[in-house]
């Protein structure tokens, strides 16, 4: 189920220069803001909470996901290079699950490695925040990343899409509409965060037990989805 060569070519394509440029830019400015809040106000557990779920959690984590998600698979789409990949002796869920677990690790290095960073900056981990946080954004970006490959596949216009549910849905309605955090990624890895942090500064709407599951099924899901898309724009390229 996995494809060296997939693999490679997928690292290649995500980490060229612009855009890891654009990958890490945010990461960037996440430890920047942490530096500087550390300077102003000390070391606080419920700063750092803030900073760490409205900033890292809550937009950082999922534009990376966008990022890695969709250019996973999404330029070899829009300008036809994938006719080559699928011309090669390769099974279409090899495929995906390769770009998948890409996606994933290029997501976690961006998202995961800087949060935790960034919340030993804020409050040394002080009741388990930065771990927790930690803990959380490396469970999103499983989701993430199979949310928007899924994306890449089915649609041309992949990042604009990705970034509207990353913007609007999870940062805006997630954090505002108390219905629409019940299907939310972010509030979903804060379920199983919540069990790592000690106190109340990390807490979900959602129970552990159905962030589970839910975690689960939409990775699973969407991964075999993308893999179905693949394997019809297969067929309609020979037709």
């Amino acid at each position: 189920m996995y494809d060296p060569t997939v693999a490679r070519l997928t690292y290649r394509a995500l980490l060229g220069r612009r855009r890891a440029l654009i990958l890490g830019a945010l990461p960037l400015l996440l430890i920047v803001i942490a530096v500087v809040v550390r300077a102003l106000t000390g070391a606080d557990d419920q700063t750092a909470a803030d900073v760490l779920g409205g900033f890292a959690l809550a937009t950082m984590v999922p534009i990376i996901g966008v990022i890695a998600g969709t250019g996973a698979i999404g330029p070899e789409i829009d300008d036809g290079s994938v006719v080559y990949l699928l011309s090669k002796p390769v099974k279409r869920p090899t495929i995906i699950f390769t770009k998948l677990i890409v996606a994933v690790a290029v997501t976690m290095a961006f998202s995961a490695v800087p949060t935790l960073v960034a919340g030993l900056i804020l409050n040394g981990n002080g009741q388990q925040v930065a771990v927790a946080y930690t803990v959380a954004a490396l469970v999103a970006s499983i989701a993430y990343a199979a949310l928007f490959l899924l994306l890449g596949t089915v649609s041309r216009h992949a990042v604009v899409f990705g970034l509207v549910y990353a913007l609007v849905w999870e940062a805006l309605f997630g954090s505002l509409v108390p219905g629409a955090r019940t299907l939310s990624v972010q509030q979903w890895s804060l379920a199983v965060a919540q069990r790592t942090a000690d106190g109340q500064l990390v807490v979900s709407d959602v129970g552990l037990p159905t962030a589970t599951v839910l975690l689960v099924a939409v990775t699973m899901l969407a991964t075999w989805y993308a893999g179905h898309k693949l394997r019809t724009l297969t067929i309609a390229g020979e037709e």
